[in-house]
């Protein structure tokens, strides 16, 4: 038995031993090196810079009061589409009471002024009857009677302006009902029935009753940097891409470059806007940030090879081109388009031909 053992025990080691041996002789065996490779292929290169902004409509205004007051009604809601003259909200006037006590009091003293002028015209008249004053002389308190009618109605439609914010006798038109002035969709209301107003004036810009917008008209707006705008010109079509809409793109024109930059983000960047050509299936809302894809220059079914491979030295293009299996000589070629991905092969290389990978 222990004759048995003692035979085990020196196979377990003997095992051990030559395993070990196997191993680092594997281990030290330098691992033959395969190269992969690539080969040209034909496409269409395209060297486009990108611009970031956001769609919106052409002309937006905004609707505001021209009386001060408190909101009395709505008539629309955001997403409506109205016309030009419909009506879009009502105002409730809150007059100066420093202006209203003037007006009453203007109204009074014109009242007692046509009572007095009225007792001297008909004492006048009756005396003019009776051929004891010339016509010329009673021909004066007429003109004073007829003044101070006209001054107590002039200052009735004074009072009557301050209260209501209108004259009645003038119709239907009337400073305290807000009206659209373009044909469009109502794109925000930013007021709530019982809030309080401001009148556009020289002063003061206003409250915004309503926003109105053609969404029929849309356009890019967005900023490029300063070193791509030089490349860039009115007329030049641009691939817009809009992140609320997937797998969607719209054309568009790029119609203006800011002559000006302002500074970004410590970057200087120039404005430009683009005309969107609107696709039926598919409706923009206002605001939509946007990427627009400018195209530079673009060369169409062109030899091109990944960038990837491109070997330099000092002004020298090249790359390493297979002559047997995983044999390599340098070869100087000359290159054309980039967009950063690919380049185009003008000469050097064939379509047949392998080339090495950079590892």
């Amino acid at each position: 038995m222990k004759t048995f053992l003692r035979i085990t025990l020196i196979i377990v080691i003997v095992a051990v031993f030559g395993g070990t041996i196997y191993f680092l002789y594997q281990k030290s065996q330098t691992k033959e090196v395969v190269f992969e490779t690539t080969q040209p292929f034909v496409s269409d290169i395209i060297k486009k810079t990108t611009a970031t902004g956001s769609v919106v409509p052409r002309k937006e205004i905004e609707i505001k009061p021209v009386v001060s007051g408190i909101i009395d009604e709505l008539y629309v809601e955001e997403g409506n589409m109205i016309k030009k003259g419909d009506l879009i909200a009502k105002i409730r006037i809150i007059p100066n009471m420093i202006n209203l006590n003037n007006a009453k009091s203007r109204v009074d003293i014109a009242k007692l002024n046509l009572q007095d002028a009225k007792r001297n015209y008909n004492r006048q008249l009756g005396l003019f009857e009776k051929g004891v004053i010339a016509k010329a002389d009673f021909e004066s308190y007429e003109l004073a009677y007829e003044n101070s009618k006209e001054e107590l109605e002039t200052a009735e439609e004074t009072l009557e302006l301050i209260q209501e914010g209108q004259i009645k006798k003038l119709g239907a038109a009337t400073n305290t009902l807000v009206k659209s002035t373009i044909d469009g969709m109502i794109l925000d209301i930013p007021v709530e029935v019982g809030d309080q107003v401001i009148e556009s004036n020289n002063f003061n810009a206003g409250t915004t009753i309503a926003s109105v917008a053609n969404m029929g008209e849309m356009i890019f707006k967005g900023n490029i940097d300063e070193s791509e705008v030089g490349k860039i010109s009115e007329g030049m079509p641009l691939i817009l891409t809009i992140g609320a809409l997937e797998d969607v793109s719209f054309s568009a024109t790029l119609e203006h470059i800011s002559p000006k930059g302002a500074e970004i983000n410590g970057a200087v960047q120039f404005e430009i806007r683009a005309d969107v050509n609107l696709r039926d299936d598919q409706f923009i809302r206002a605001g939509y940030s946007a990427n627009a894809d400018i195209v530079l220059d673009r060369v169409d079914s062109v030899l091109a090879i990944s960038e990837s491979v491109l070997k330099f030295d000092d002004d020298t293009t090249y790359v390493e081109v297979e002559v047997s299996p995983q044999e390599f000589e340098k070869r100087i070629i000359e290159t054309g388009l980039s967009d950063g991905i690919k380049i185009q092969v003008v000469s050097g290389l064939t379509e047949e031909e392998m080339i090495k990978k950079t590892s």
